[in-house]
C-alpha cells in the first residue's frame, strides 16, 4: 500500500460540495466521495459539530484525515467524515456557531475571517492499494474516535447492489423497515441496527455468511420479504397494533417466527395471558413473557426470589431442618423454595416459602 501525506485546504474540499442527505455527499470539485458505501451517516451532535468550527477558527490542528484513491483518480473519504461535513455545512451556511457570545454564520464573517477558514490546511493521508489492504487499514484507524458498529464494519466489506438496496429499505431515516416495525424492533436505522436485526433473524446469527452469499444479488427482496413476514406474524399472533407494549421492542421475533409460525394461536387467549403475566409482581423480566408463552420456559420470566427475611423466617419455623431430607443445616447452606410452585399459582410470599438444602433443591429443580 502506498501512503502519502498531503496538505489540502478547506477551500479545496468545499469546492463543489453537494449534500444529497442519505443519497450521498461529495466535495473537492466532485472528486471526493465524502460518504462512500462503508461510511456511517452524519451522527455528530451540535456541540461536536460546533467544536470543529471553533478549532479551525482558533487555528488549532484537527486530527489527521484519511482518503483512499480510486482507480478513476477520484477519492473516497476513509476517516474524517464527521469533521469534513461539519466544516462544509458551516461554509455552506447551514448553521451558525457562537463566538465571543454571539452566533455567527460563515456568511456573516468578514472577508479576512472567511479566508482564514477557507485557507486552513488539513493533514490528509492519501492511500492507494487493493480492497483488502484498504479495508484492513480502515478497521485499524477506526479503533479511535467514535467506533463503528459491527454492522457498519460489515457494510465496508460486503458492498454491492444487494447492500445498496438493503440500506435503502433498512438504513435510512423513516425507511420502510423502521416505519413498519418501530414498535417491535429497537435501534437506529442510520447506525445500521435495524438492518443488523433483520440479518440476524434471516441468517440465524450467521450475518457475514449471509451477506457474502448475497453480495452481488440485484436486490435485497428476500431479506425484506422475510422481515415483513416476521412482523406481520407478530401482529396477527398478538393482535397488534392495538396491544403493542414497550416490552415487545427488542424481542428475538425472528427466532420465534421460525419455530412457531406454523402453529395456530388464539390471539385473544394470548393477550389475556400476557396481560396477567404483566400484572404479576413475581415476574421480574417482563420482556421474557413473549418467548415464555410459546416455549413455557419459566427461566425466561426471572421469577422473583424470596428475600433474606422471608428465608430467615422459614428457616426458624423449620428449626433449620430441610423439609425434604430431614437433616439440619446452617442457613447459608439452604435455599428458599416455593411450597406451591409459581406455575400452579403459588406466590413469592412468606407463607409459601420453605427451606431446602442445596442438594434437595437442585434435585427438585431437575425433576
Amino acid at each position: 500500500m502506498n501512503i502519502e501525506l498531503r496538505d489540502i485546504t478547506i477551500r479545496e474540499v468545499v469546492e463543489g460540495y453537494v449534500d444529497n442527505a442519505e443519497e450521498g455527499v461529495v466535495g473537492y470539485g466532485g472528486g471526493l466521495d465524502i460518504r462512500p458505501p462503508y461510511q456511517r451517516e452524519f451522527i455528530y451532535k451540535d456541540k461536536q459539530r460546533d467544536e470543529v468550527v471553533r478549532t479551525i477558527r482558533k487555528k488549532f490542528p484537527l486530527n489527521t484525515m484519511y482518503w483512499v484513491m480510486r482507480p478513476d483518480g477520484g477519492f473516497e473519504l476513509m476517516d474524517g467524515q464527521q469533521r469534513t461535513i461539519s466544516f462544509c455545512q458551516y461554509v455552506n451556511g447551514d448553521f451558525s456557531v457562537e463566538f465571543e457570545g454571539m452566533p455567527q454564520s460563515f456568511h456573516g464573517l468578514t472577508a479576512s475571517e472567511q479566508s482564514q477558514i477557507l485557507d486552513y490546511g488539513l493533514s490528509v493521508y492519501v492511500c492507494e492499494g487493493n480492497d483488502r489492504e484498504k479495508l484492513d487499514w480502515f478497521k485499524i484507524i477506526n479503533i479511535a474516535g467514535e467506533p463503528l458498529t459491527n454492522q457498519e464494519l460489515r457494510n465496508a466489506i460486503y458492498t454491492g447492489p444487494w447492500l445498496a438496496h438493503a440500506k435503502a429499505v433498512f438504513s435510512k431515516s423513516n425507511c420502510a423497515a423502521y416505519l413498519l416495525a418501530k414498535d417491535l424492533v429497537g435501534g437506529s436505522p442510520i447506525r445500521q441496527e435495524i438492518l443488523q436485526t433483520a440479518l440476524n433473524w434471516v441468517s440465524g446469527g450467521q450475518i457475514e455468511e449471509y451477506m457474502n452469499s448475497h453480495q452481488q444479488d440485484p436486490n435485497a427482496n428476500e431479506l425484506w420479504t422475510y422481515f415483513q413476514n416476521v412482523i406481520n406474524w407478530v401482529e396477527l399472533t398478538f393482535g397488534c397494533p392495538k396491544n403493542y407494549r414497550r416490552e415487545m421492542k427488542g424481542v428475538d421475533w425472528g427466532a420465534l417466527y421460525d419455530k412457531y409460525k406454523n402453529v395456530m394461536y388464539d390471539a385473544a387467549a394470548l393477550e389475556s395471558e400476557v396481560a396477567a403475566l404483566m400484572a404479576d409482581d413475581d415476574v421480574t423480566n417482563k420482556k421474557g413473557i413473549y418467548p415464555y408463552v410459546f416455549s413455557r420456559n419459566q427461566s425466561m420470566l426471572s421469577i422473583r426470589a424470596f428475600t433474606g427475611n422471608q428465608k430467615r423466617e422459614a428457616y426458624e419455623r423449620q428449626n433449620g431442618v430441610c423439609i425434604k431430607c430431614g437433616r439440619q443445616f446452617n442457613l447459608d447452606d439452604m435455599e428458599g423454595d416455593h411450597i406451591t410452585p409459581w406455575s400452579k399459582g403459588g406466590k413469592t410470599v412468606s407463607d409459601n416459602c420453605q427451606m431446602l438444602c442445596s442438594d434437595c433443591n437442585r434435585r427438585k429443580s431437575d425433576v
